[in-house]
């Protein structure tokens, strides 16, 4: 990604997003927004980064763990730390038996169903915990503003399970919306749209292939959209009070 320089009001970046604690009194740390390990070395150079307290940032450490170790399961269909896509999972797999077993407890077939793909099945309120952390950060990081009310809704589905006609209502959405509501002046968003950079058909790709997400206004509302490995479709959604 390329760097690009913050002009919002910094007024807004004094509290930790995820719990609203002033972060000059309880201290900050810096938080990789997407999750660090959802991305293949060698990195980009400029990951978007953002400040929160240290103990909402050390909070969502074992959820991430267990999102992107999921997630790599599923992709490589098995629990095998030896034919996993994310080297971050198969190490998790390799010191975790129990998070392997958790993992392994969720994979399930049809009964009689010899030659029927497994299905698998997540913790949800994990997996939403990951999306909405990063949900929120990319939202403060393009746009310069907090969003700290509880969203309206989180998904997070399998890009395959999409009919077309989602799917395509899901991509064009993100060029409509970034290319129809144009952010505060100034914020990072506004440079992306004005230059195009980092920009895939109203998307922000983090690395190619492995993390995309777009930001707009629907409805009066903010809608966060992300996709993942080019095989999970996120979206968090807020409405305007």
């Amino acid at each position: 990604m390329e760097e690009t320089e913050d002009y919002s009001d910094i007024r807004l970046k004094s509290w930790c997003i995820h719990c609203g604690d002033s972060l000059s009194k309880v201290g900050w740390t810096e938080d990789h927004v997407p999750t660090k390990s959802l991305l293949q070395k060698p990195r980009p150079h400029h990951l978007p980064v953002i400040k929160v307290c240290p103990a909402c940032n050390n909070s969502f450490s074992k959820d991430e763990q267990y999102f992107v170790t999921f997630l790599s399961c599923v992709m490589a269909g098995s629990t095998d730390p030896e034919v996993q896509f994310i080297p971050s999972a198969a190490r998790a797999l390799r010191s975790s038996p129990s998070l392997r077993a958790a993992i392994e407890n969720a994979r399930s077939v049809g009964p009689n169903r010899e030659d029927a793909s497994p299905t698998w099945s997540p913790d949800v309120a994990r997996v939403h915990r990951v999306i909405l952390k990063n949900a929120r950060g990319h939202a403060f990081f393009e746009r310069g503003e907090p969003v700290t009310d509880a969203p309206v809704s989180i998904i997070a589905v399998p890009l395959s399970t999409l009919s077309e006609q989602v799917r395509v209502w899901f991509e064009r959405e993100a060029v409509q919306g970034a290319l129809a509501s144009w952010p505060e002046a100034g914020s990072r968003l506004m440079h992306h749209i004005a230059t195009g950079h980092d920009m895939l058909g109203g998307w922000i790709v983090v690395q190619p292939e492995l993390y995309r997400y777009s930001l707009e206004k629907e409805d009066g509302g903010l809608v966060v959209r992300s996709v993942i490995w080019n095989y999970l479709a996120t979206e968090v959604r807020w409405m305007d009070t």
